[in-house]
Parts: C-alpha cells; sequence; structure tokens
C-alpha cells in the first residue's frame, strides 16, 4: 500500500475543517493542517479532528503548502504520494480515491481534479474563476501544447516528483506553477473528474476584487515566465 499524506491550507475554515478530515479516507497515513494566520477555532478543530496542525503565520496558500512540504522533509518516513486538498468543503475528500488511482495503478506522475461543469454545483465557481481557468489553461495548451483544462486545487503527485518541482510560489501562483513544471519537465499527467459544490464560508480569492485581480496577475505571470524559459 502506498503511503499518503494530504495537506490542508486553511485560512478561517472552523465550520468546514472537521467535516473535510472526517471525510478523507482512513488509509491516509497522516493529514497535516496548515493553520494558515487564522483569526478563528480552525486549528483548534482540526486537532480535535485528528489531524496534525501546524502554524504558518505569513499568510499565502503557497506560504501554506510550503510549510507543509517543510514539515513531512523533516519526517524520516517519507510518502509516495502528496494530495494536496482545500478545507473549505469545496471538493468530495472521499474523492481521493479515484485521485491517486491513476498514480498507484498506471504509474502516472500527476493527477488533476477537474472541476468540469457536468459535476459542479451551480454557483460553485464564480464566473471570474471559470473565465480565469479557461484563460489559463487556454495559455498552456497554446504555448505548451497541455491537455489541463483546470487548474483545481484538489490533486494528487508523486513525492519525488514533488520535491524535482522546487516550488517557490508563496500565494496565489502555487497551482500553476505546480502544472507549468509539470509540463517543463516532461512529467506525466492526467486529469480525474472530480465532484465541486459551494464552499462553506466565503472565498478569500475570487470572494474579493482584489484577490480576483491578484491572483489573475500571478497565473498569467507564471505563464509568460515560463513561456521564455
Amino acid at each position: 500500500m502506498k503511503r499518503i499524506k494530504v495537506i490542508i491550507p486553511a485560512y478561517n475554515e472552523q465550520d468546514s475543517i472537521g467535516r473535510v478530515i472526517k471525510d478523507i479516507p482512513a488509509f491516509v497515513d497522516e493529514i497535516i493542517v496548515v493553520n494558515n494566520n487564522s483569526s478563528d477555532t480552525t486549528a483548534a478543530v482540526a486537532v480535535k479532528a485528528g489531524a496534525t496542525v501546524l502554524d504558518e503565520p505569513r499568510a499565502g496558500y503557497g506560504y501554506a503548502c510550503l510549510k507543509g512540504m517543510e514539515y513531512i522533509a523533516d519526517k524520516k518516513d517519507k510518502p509516495d504520494i502528496i494530495v494536496f486538498l482545500d478545507g473549505d468543503y469545496s471538493d468530495y475528500p472521499e474523492e481521493l480515491v479515484k485521485l491517486i488511482a491513476p498514480i498507484t495503478d498506471n504509474d502516472i506522475d500527476f493527477v488533476i481534479g477537474a472541476r468540469n461543469k457536468i459535476f459542479r454545483e451551480k454557483g460553485a465557481m464564480t464566473a471570474q474563476q471559470v473565465f480565469g481557468n479557461r484563460l489559463a489553461t487556454f495559455l498552456m495548451r497554446l504555448i505548451y501544447k497541455s491537455k489541463f483544462t483546470d487548474l483545481g486545487p484538489f490533486r494528487a503527485i508523486k513525492y519525488e516528483k514533488l520535491l524535482q518541482m522546487q516550488m517557490t510560489d508563496k500565494t496565489y501562483g502555487w497551482t500553476v506553477e505546480m502544472q507549468l513544471k509539470a509540463l517543463k519537465q516532461k512529467m506525466s499527467y492526467i486529469e480525474v473528474p472530480v465532484r465541486y459544490r459551494n464552499r462553506i464560508g466565503v472565498s478569500k480569492v475570487s470572494g474579493t476584487v482584489k484577490g480576483t485581480i491578484m491572483a489573475g496577475i500571478k497565473i498569467i505571470g507564471w505563464i509568460i515566465k515560463y513561456s521564455f524559459k
């Protein structure tokens, strides 16, 4: 059986984080919740639900993911697969089984949970999210001939391949950086359709004008940057 660890960045997700942890399959070795400067009881709820909780006071999705990776790097026993999952309960954690299957069964390096419209609850993605995804994936197809259709945060990757990427983005560009590096490094990848529902609470990125603009700038910036490398 492959050793699997889940990293969940979480900022003010006290109402959802317990549900997320509860629905993650029992065969997962460790659930790591990175409390990203929350002002509520996210950390306490996550501990009670059985997760390992790390504190990352620097605000930023990438900062939280990197904190989780640093923690794993310091452990003696390393995982085979890392799964990234949001803490807002918009994804279905039990579908982790679908995400890891291409890795365990077919030796694929990297799997994206694609939030296809047919499996997406009405209103679960804002118009700006849909547009941003389409633009980013169009540019990746145009420049890199990729087959990505989504920048979905629910994703699984071989641990050794994740290390090989040498991830650096601290904020909004984390997901697209990972996909671009998978393309540049000729990793095998696949998308798996996953269900997607309205999140609990308000999005910290797409729910604000500033967050939407900053995320868009970061994502397009990464794509342009890599096109000249």
